[in-house]
């Protein structure tokens, strides 16, 4: 494979923080890598280490095979949106994206051409000469990423660009910047702690846990085949539920537990009385129903007090499903289910 940007066996230490612990990652040209993890996980200093703006103990950092872990932030060639997005009010809108141009000195023809351009690119012609306060939240970080685009860099990097924005644009902004990816064609990283956006617009993600990478996948494949019950609980709601020879099991005392099955509560679905038990199903009592608009919530706790949920279609009648009910849970669906083996199971704490 070739590869845009490589992460080798990278240490940082922070203070008596061991914050990166030999963290190795492969990017391919244009291909999009978000960095997904708890607070305190390190990702946001990974992200820092590939801009230059915080050095290594150990390791390499390698751009087109070549070592640049000594070279300074501005002899990287990266491009940078902040959660800030970090726009200098006293500039108008294309003096903000040309900057990158007017520090390399380029003529100013160019940095007007580069500017209108760019802005072009992020669906905002014509506002070169407006101000930065004359914006919305969406529009200035349209500009602050046609800003770190102008100067055509190698890599460009997200540092957790859309945390300051309501739910709705969120969302319309992470398949914006998705469209302008892939026309560039840049190679990017990007860090959050939102899901959804990691899985919307990610080839690839990479879940990181107390300073180290504990899968790195396509998204599909880390939701449906997590590799252990933290990346299971951390990616989506999944229901963690013992295994004996391919069988839930609700009490594991003295069985000889082989796995943990990761169902997801969009796989669960209500087993009527008159159906034989399915195989991979469990029994409990109505804990909560909740209407969510685009579907009913069911939780129930088993007689062993774990917690399993289903994700119900919103035309689904549960009329009968009152709190204190025996109800009963399948994912029908083998394909569906997913076991973990009991010793990736036990490797890293599910997450609270």
């Amino acid at each position: 494979m070739t590869v845009a940007l490589s992460i080798s066996d990278v240490h940082v230490t922070l203070g008596a923080n061991h914050v990166l612990k030999g963290v190795s990652l492969d990017v391919a040209p244009g291909e999009f890598v978000t960095l997904l993890g708890a607070s305190g996980s390190g990702k946001s200093t990974l992200l820092n280490v590939i801009a230059g703006l915080q050095s290594v103990d150990s390791g390499h950092v390698a751009f087109d095979g070549t070592n640049v872990e000594k070279r300074s932030p501005q002899k990287r060639n990266v491009g940078v949106v902040f959660q800030s997005y970090a726009l200098f009010p006293h500039l108008t809108i294309g003096e903000n994206v040309a900057f990158p141009l007017l520090a390399a000195r380029r003529p100013a023809k160019e940095r007007r051409a580069a500017a209108e351009e760019m802005l072009a690119l992020v669906q905002l012609p014509g506002m070169a000469d407006r101000e930065p306060s004359s914006l919305s939240g969406g529009q200035r970080q349209r500009v602050a990423l046609a800003r770190a685009l102008a100067a055509n860099p190698g890599i460009l990097l997200l540092d957790e660009p859309m945390a300051a924005l309501d739910k709705q644009l969120r969302e319309h902004m992470q398949v914006e910047i998705t469209r302008i990816q892939r026309k560039v064609g840049i190679t990017t990283v990007s860090v959050t702690h939102d899901q959804t956006e990691a899985l919307t617009m990610s080839d690839r993600v990479a879940i990181m846990h107390e300073g180290q990478l504990v899968q790195v996948s396509s998204p599909e494949e880390l939701y449906r085949r997590p590799v252990n019950a933290y990346v299971a609980s951390f990616l989506g709601e999944a229901n963690l539920l013992p295994t004996v020879d391919d069988a839930l099991v609700d009490d594991a005392t003295g069985l000889l537990v082989d796995g943990t099955a990761v169902l997801r509560p969009e796989d669960m679905s209500i087993v009527a009385a008159y159906e034989s038990t399915p195989a991979w199903s469990i029994e409990g009592v109505v804990r909560l129903v909740s209407f969510q608009g685009s579907r009913y919530r069911l939780e129930i706790a088993t007689d062993y007090g774990r917690k399993v949920v289903a994700s119900l279609s919103p035309s689904s009648d549960v009329s009968a499903l009152g709190v204190g009910e025996r109800v009963r849970l399948a994912c029908r669906n083998s394909d569906r289910v997913h076991v973990i083996e009991a010793v990736a199971t036990a490797a890293i704490p599910v997450p609270a």
